[in-house]
């Protein structure tokens, strides 16, 4: 499968993520929320990883890919409570928008640390996503 079909699936699993998280999030703290969803992800993946026979690839992770994997978990544990935060308050088609903003960072970041290159196309293309979020996000 191309790697564009499996962007929109994620895109179409985001999606639910918002709607199912609005609702969940109604009655309940959010920093529960988020930590009972954590613990359900932990298990469906350690169980997707053991039916794909991906166990013993755990000796092949090195120390230094190991501590990017750590803080990549704990700055995703973070945009998640964050996330739940403001979907207990907010409306969930404007904090989804504004959660899509990230495309905005990522390309800073990449740009930074990464070496990509901004062109035309992916200025433009963020632009578009800046002012979409903000639209959709606007009451």
């Amino acid at each position: 499968m191309s790697w564009v079909l499996y962007a929109i699936l994620s895109a179409v699993c985001a999606s639910l993520v918002a709607i199912f998280g609005k609702i969940g999030v109604k009655n309940l703290d959010t920093t529960l929320a988020t930590t009972v969803r954590s613990v359900i992800m932990a298990v469906f993946l350690i169980i997707t990883a053991l039916v794909f026979g991906k166990a013993p690839l755990l000796s092949t992770i090195h120390s230094r890919a190991l501590l990017y994997i750590i803080l990549s978990g704990v700055a995703g544990a973070l945009s998640w409570l964050f996330y739940f935060f403001a979907l207990k308050n907010g409306p969930a088609s404007g904090v989804a928008a504004l959660d899509r903003t990230s495309v905005i960072f990522v390309l800073l970041l990449a740009i930074l640390f990464l070496g990509e290159r901004l062109t035309l196309k992916s200025g433009i293309g963020v632009g578009f996503v800046a002012v979409g979020a903000v639209l959709m996000a606007m009451k």
